[in-house]
C-alpha cells in the first residue's frame, strides 16, 4: 500500500518532463550577433554606400569618384594596343574633324587622350585650338592664338624683370643677377608645364595616351607674345 501511495500520477509525470525542456533553455548560454549577422550588416553598408555615392556624384561613380584605370574601357583599350607614337604631321589628323579618331592634346611632347570632351575639345568647342598640336607654349604664356606651339625658346623672358630704372650696378653685377633671374624664370616655366600636364593627367575623364617623336623646334626662336611681355614685372616695381 505505501508503494502505492507514492508511485506518481501520469499528471505529475508530464508536467516534470515538461518542464525539462523549458529548464535546459534557460541553461543554454546566449551566442550573441552570429558570424551570418556580421556579413549581413557589411553587406547591407557595402551596397547603402555604393548607392549613395552613385546618386551624389550624378550617376558617374560608385566609389565616390575614384574610378580605376581598369573601369574604364578607352583606357583599357589604350593599354592593351599600347602608347601611341606621333609625328606631328600625324598628330594634326587626330583635332577632332574625323569622329572615329581620338582627340588628342599634347603638352611637352606627352599625349593625352580628351575625347571625353569633345563639346570642349571638338570642332566648335572652346578649346578646339589645342587639339591635334603640341601648344605647350600657349599654356605657359595665355597667348591662345599667338603661341600654338612646342617651341619653347625664350619664354622665360616673362618672369625676367624690365630693365626701367638705371642702377649703380657694374656690367659684372648685373650679368650675375641676369643669369640667377633666368635660372629662376626657367624654373617658373618649367613649374607652369608640370602643372598643366598633371591637370591633364590625372583629370578623371582623360588619360595619356602616348608621345609626340621628332617634335624639334628649329629657326628662329619664337618671339615673345604681346600680352606676355605686357605681364613681365618692372625692376623699378621690384625696387619700391
Amino acid at each position: 500500500m505505501s508503494e502505492l501511495r507514492q508511485r506518481p500520477t501520469a499528471k505529475a509525470s508530464k508536467e516534470s518532463d515538461a518542464s525539462q525542456p523549458r529548464q535546459q533553455l534557460r541553461d543554454e548560454p546566449d551566442h550573441g550577433i552570429s558570424l551570418l549577422d556580421v556579413i549581413r550588416v557589411i553587406a547591407i553598408l557595402v551596397v547603402g554606400s555604393l548607392g549613395l555615392s552613385y546618386y551624389m556624384t550624378d550617376s558617374e561613380s560608385v566609389l565616390w569618384g575614384y574610378r580605376p584605370w581598369y573601369t574604364r574601357w578607352p583606357v583599357v583599350k589604350q593599354w592593351v594596343q599600347g602608347p601611341v607614337t606621333l609625328t606631328p604631321s600625324q598628330l594634326a589628323l587626330y583635332n577632332g574633324t574625323d569622329p572615329t579618331l581620338p582627340l588628342y592634346v599634347v603638352v611637352n611632347g606627352t599625349v593625352f587622350d580628351v575625347s571625353a570632351n569633345r563639346m570642349i575639345y571638338g570642332p566648335g568647342g572652346s578649346y578646339n585650338f589645342f587639339a591635334g598640336r603640341d601648344a605647350t607654349r600657349a599654356f605657359v604664356t595665355g597667348c591662345f592664338k599667338e603661341d600654338l606651339t612646342a617651341d619653347m625658346r625664350g619664354v622665360e623672358t616673362m618672369y625676367v624683370p624690365v630693365e626701367d630704372i638705371e642702377e649703380s650696378l657694374t656690367s659684372g653685377q648685373k650679368k650675375i643677377r641676369r643669369d640667377r633671374e633666368l635660372r629662376e624664370a626657367k624654373a617658373k616655366v618649367d613649374g607652369a608645364v608640370r602643372r598643366w600636364v598633371l591637370f591633364f593627367r590625372n583629370h578623371k575623364k582623360y588619360f595619356e595616351a602616348g608621345k609626340v617623336v621628332e617634335n624639334e623646334v628649329t629657326g628662329e626662336p619664337w618671339p615673345l607674345c604681346e600680352s606676355a611681355q605686357k605681364q613681365r614685372p618692372k625692376r623699378s616695381a621690384m625696387e619700391s
